[in-house]
């Protein structure tokens, strides 16, 4: 009969693993799995690093530690020592003391807490290690156990699939923004083109009309204003009006998420969406709130003349 620690810990487990099976991104599903990691194991600190093949990490995320000793502690570290050794094997590694194994370093950053206690396990997917899960200093014990090294092997294996599915959605997900691109290259120059080739035979007429001193270019120049005011409501017409057709499927942080792209690159702005903990809404809201987000940025593009927009969305406090 297994034990109430074994019980919980594997219900936690369990919990985590349908937590992160609904994630679509990749950092939010990076960590989630390093506070299970720490909370598994009974860690005080732990660590999950994606190497980026260059000798460093693109991602390295922490749990246990301050936003300030963070910061304290510089630039991310290399994939050298302790940390390498995890990236070079499929095998997990346990010891009482790190500094007793050969390739540790013998230093720190001068902010980097001392640590003992040790426990690295890779996440291997079919194509490789993609990374490694770090644990150490555990709390209450000299050092980690062979039941905390089975279940961080457990959540490692899981987290490899999680991982290849977050990267798979954001891939999609990328293609979606390009498609969506196309289609608003379609649309632009279906509906405008023929606007702006206006545009351009009315001005050259009241060109040639000026030049011969005729009153009537006075009238082609007026038909020049009405084109062009015609073609740029027809222009936002196609940008601002862009319906979110997977905003029941993907969600309204990605949905804005692609809208914001967009509109980044057709505006030329710089625009910025955080997305910290989005509200759980139905069909119906979602919609209001993207429709409410999508006039506030039209607002701010063509009223406020700001060079820089952010546009946050979170449950507020």
């Amino acid at each position: 009969m297994p034990d109430d620690r074994d019980s919980t810990a594997f219900r936690t487990l369990s919990d985590v693993v349908l937590a992160i099976a609904a994630e679509r991104e990749v950092e939010p599903v990076l960590q989630r799995l390093v506070h299970a990691a720490r909370s598994l194991g009974g860690a005080r600190y732990a660590a999950l690093g994606v190497p980026d093949g260059e000798g460093g990490f693109a991602r390295f995320i922490t749990s246990g530690m301050s936003d300030e000793l963070i910061a304290a502690m510089g630039p991310l570290p290399r994939t050298h020592g302790m940390l390498g050794a995890m990236l070079e094997s499929s095998a997990p590694y346990r010891t009482a003391d790190i500094h007793a194994h050969d390739r540790f370093r013998g230093w720190w950053p001068s902010a980097h807490p001392d640590m003992r206690s040790f426990l690295g396990v890779p996440i291997v997917s079919r194509g490789g290690i993609i990374g490694a899960l770090y644990l150490t200093d555990k709390e209450g014990a000299a050092e980690f156990s062979d039941a905390d090294e089975r279940l961080i092997v457990l959540l490692a294996a899981h987290a490899a699939i999680a991982i290849e599915n977050a990267r798979l959605h954001e891939r999609s997900r990328e293609l979606s923004i390009v498609e969506e691109r196309n289609r608003l290259a379609r649309e632009l120059h279906d509906s405008v083109t023929q606007q702006l080739f206006g545009v351009v035979l009315a001005a050259e007429s009241a060109s040639e009309l000026l030049g011969r001193g005729d009153g009537a270019a006075g009238e082609q120049l007026e038909r020049v204003q009405a084109l062009a005011r015609g073609a740029m409501e027809e222009l936002r017409s196609v940008v601002f009006e862009l319906r979110p057709a997977s905003l029941e499927a993907e969600g309204l942080g990605q949905a804005l998420r692609k809208h914001v792209e967009v509109l980044r690159h057709v505006s030329g702005r710089e625009i910025e969406l955080r997305v910290a903990s989005p509200p759980a809404l139905g069909a119906a809201a979602a919609g209001q709130v993207f429709r409410i987000a999508q006039e506030a940025l039209q607002n701010a593009l063509r009223h406020a003349g700001a060079e820089r927009i952010e546009v946050r969305l979170e449950v507020p406090a």
